[in-house]
């Protein structure tokens, strides 16, 4: 039983994508029931493991008694499979109302049902070798989710998408090497699995394959000068951008780095040296560049995704600091940014759907038309922006908590870290109240047509729901932070 609970979550989505076209569908409302039942399946057998939490290690394959192909779920992951079970249901009813008579459906959703299960797979990937296989996987299925729509700018953002993430795929396989060479194991372990006997004299090498590795896989995690994709690739349908820049891509890349630090090579063994300030001096620039661009960008989409960036490596300065605190601040920003922001990318995919704007110029007045949709980015850019009592202030301040402690135990680079997340903090609320106040205060220059342009329940239900659990989460939240604190000190 306890393997069916670690397999099937991942197996029943890929497998259930896979076979989608190949079946006659007669009519789009059977084949929306086919996806939401196998994506609701799912999430329920995610969270059946999730709370019995199977502690039976899984080996799948096993290739010459050295790499193998196994899976497990331990704290980190399960944090990172609760976010993806909990928002990919209601992500799949909005695409079933936003997708509405788009080419290729059929194979939109398919692509998008077997990246649940990959996306599962990372989360629950037990080896550096499992996790790499199902990051590249992702790579694959994901590519003709951004090329959806197949115009020009489509393929042009496919083909750099793909590019950065073989790239980065080619800069993390480095580390492959060394592991096997210098590692007990590939097993992901708290504290890490590096053979301090082999490593002795070998440190400095062992350091620039950890700066490698972060920049390989700090692709997908939009680090600076690797970011360049995602805002290009918010030409795919918003189905597509909402879950590449809140829950699937994005967050495999952090996660991956997480579990590259803590569990791979070890924070006893990096703190404090030129490797982790060399990555720290990479996310204080990225945060920094990324929103100063998103206060320039007029393209909705394109603006949340610098705003995606940036708040990326605000989850990469809390796993950066290599404590316990910055651990939790990092799991603490991945859950709560992946709430926040599916939110406003939700409302962004309403405005365009309804009203066919793209460009905040463009929006004045629309707030008086779209009450929900506005109500709800309200509710998450200002949560967002950092503003109490939601939870874009809880997670900014466990970030912010933990750069103090570091700063207290000699990290050098802490203040000026902090100092970033002030003038980030501030560039947030110019990008979010120019919006908001476009479209509660401007006049349209032309009032006509609809006086409410809300989108339909399948598109509501999901925005608004997660505009509630921002609320909910920031005024209640400590059930989770003692979670994170177990996951941080090593007891899951």
């Amino acid at each position: 039983m306890n393997v069916l609970l670690l397999v099937l979550p991942i197996v029943l989505p890929i497998l259930g994508g896979a076979v989608l076209p190949l079946f006659p569908w007669k009519r789009r409302q059977q084949r929306n029931i086919y996806v939401e039942g196998i994506v609701i399946a799912t999430s329920i057998l995610m969270w059946s493991s999730l709370l019995l939490h199977p502690a039976s290690y899984t080996r799948l394959i096993n290739l010459a008694g050295i790499l193998e192909v196994s899976v497990h779920l331990d704290g980190a992951g399960m944090v990172f499979a609760a976010l993806v079970s909990t928002l990919w249901p209601f992500a799949s009813l909005y695409a079933f109302e936003y997708m509405h008579g788009e080419k290729g459906e059929n194979r939109f959703f398919s692509f998008y049902t077997m990246t649940y299960g990959i996306t599962l797979g990372i989360a629950m990937s037990a080896n550096l070798m499992t996790m790499y296989m199902f990051y590249e996987m992702l790579t694959l299925v994901t590519i003709p989710l951004v090329m959806h729509t197949m115009t020009p700018e489509a393929r042009y953002a496919g083909r750099k998408y793909a590019y950065y993430s073989i790239g980065g795929a080619a800069f993390a396989f480095i580390g492959f090497i060394f592991i096997l060479r210098y590692g007990t194991s590939m097993n992901f372990t708290f504290g890490g699995v590096l053979d301090m006997t082999k490593v002795s004299g070998h440190e400095a090498l062992l350091q620039a394959v950890f700066v490698c590795m972060v920049l390989g896989f700090g692709v997908k995690a939009a680090l600076f000068p690797l970011h360049g994709w995602l805002p290009t690739a918010s030409v795919a349908p918003t189905p597509v951008t909402a879950l590449l820049h809140a829950v699937a891509v994005v967050k495999s890349g952090a996660f991956a780095i997480l579990r590259i630090t803590y569990y791979i090579f070890g924070t006893s063994f990096l703190r404090g040296t030129p490797a982790q300030y060399m990555v720290l001096g990479l996310v204080g620039i990225s945060i920094l560049f990324c929103s100063s661009n998103a206060v320039k960008e007029q393209h909705l989409k394109r603006r949340f995704a610098y705003s995606t960036a940036s708040n990326l490596s605000y989850i990469l300065f809390g796993f950066l600091l290599m404590t316990p605190m910055g651990m939790i601040g990092g799991l603490t920003h991945m859950i709560f940014h992946g709430i926040m922001k599916i939110s406003l990318f939700f409302a962004v995919g309403a405005i365009m759907h309804q009203t066919g704007k793209h460009y905040i110029y463009e929006i004045a007045g629309l707030g008086k038309k779209m009450p929900v949709v506005f109500g709800c980015m309200s509710v998450a850019g200002i949560a967002l922006i950092g503003i109490p009592p939601l939870t874009g202030f809880i997670s900014k301040w466990n970030i912010a908590t933990a750069a103090v402690d570091a700063y207290q135990k000699g990290n050098r680079l802490a203040p000026y870290l902090i100092l970033i997340l002030v003038l980030s903090a501030f560039l947030t609320a110019v990008y979010i109240f120019t919006i908001l106040g476009k479209a509660y205060l401007v006049e349209p220059a032309d009032d006509s047509g609809k006086t409410n342009c809300d989108p339909g329940w399948q598109m509501k239900v999901p925005m608004v729901l997660f505009a509630i659990l921002i609320v909910v989460f920031g005024l209640y939240s400590k059930p989770l932070m003692t979670f994170f604190t177990w996951v941080a000190n090593g007891l899951l």
